[in-house]
């Protein structure tokens, strides 16, 4: 199996938005409302026409032997006052923003390549921690990051999608030797 992980290009639009739709059709479909998650998919081709430029230098695409599988964001923490018992993010910390999987490449190891390489992009810029977020039910996501090293630091945010859904924030500090 050959992993490549590079920069999306807008080319690359189609792809992701199939990608980042069928990942949220299969993983949130016992978490979110479906009407939601159609609704958020439908908008997905324009989203990424909007955020893939030339310029772009945190948005991924995960290629399996030359097939687009996969996308990632990894880039600075977002700022954000919504937060439920917050502890301090400071200059230390890079943020993995998102990692969409094609739902028959789930339990390949692509998603802990895809990690491995986030890590190594915050090492490079000088950071020692890395802080994600995800739905408290999303157990498969919460069980992959825990044995990946992440732990629940206690802050939560409320994500509404026609519900109230708890979202809780997952951090990894790695500044000992790299994995």
């Amino acid at each position: 199996m050959d992993i490549n992980i590079r920069l999306a290009r807008p080319a690359d639009v189609p792809n992701m938005a199939e990608i980042h739709a069928r990942s949220w059709k299969t993983a949130y479909k016992d978490i979110l409302p479906m009407a939601y998650i159609e609704a958020k998919n439908a908008t997905r081709p324009a989203q990424f026409r909007r955020i893939i430029t030339e310029d772009n230098d945190s948005q991924y695409i995960i290629e399996c032997n030359g097939k687009a599988v996969g996308i990632m964001c990894v880039d600075m923490p977002q700022k954000d006052t919504a937060i439920i018992n917050d502890s301090s993010i400071d200059d230390s910390f890079y943020e993995l923003h998102a990692i969409y999987l094609l739902p028959e490449y789930y339990r390949r190891g692509i998603g802990t390549i895809a990690l491995k390489f986030a890590i190594d992009k915050a090492r490079k810029a000088g950071k020692c921690n890395m802080i994600l977020w995800v739905f408290e039910e999303n157990r498969n996501a919460v069980s992959f990051y825990e044995s990946c090293g992440f732990h629940a630091d206690g802050a939560r945010k409320i994500y509404n999608c026609g519900e109230n859904i708890e979202v809780i924030r997952m951090i990894k500090n790695f500044s000992e030797a790299p994995e």
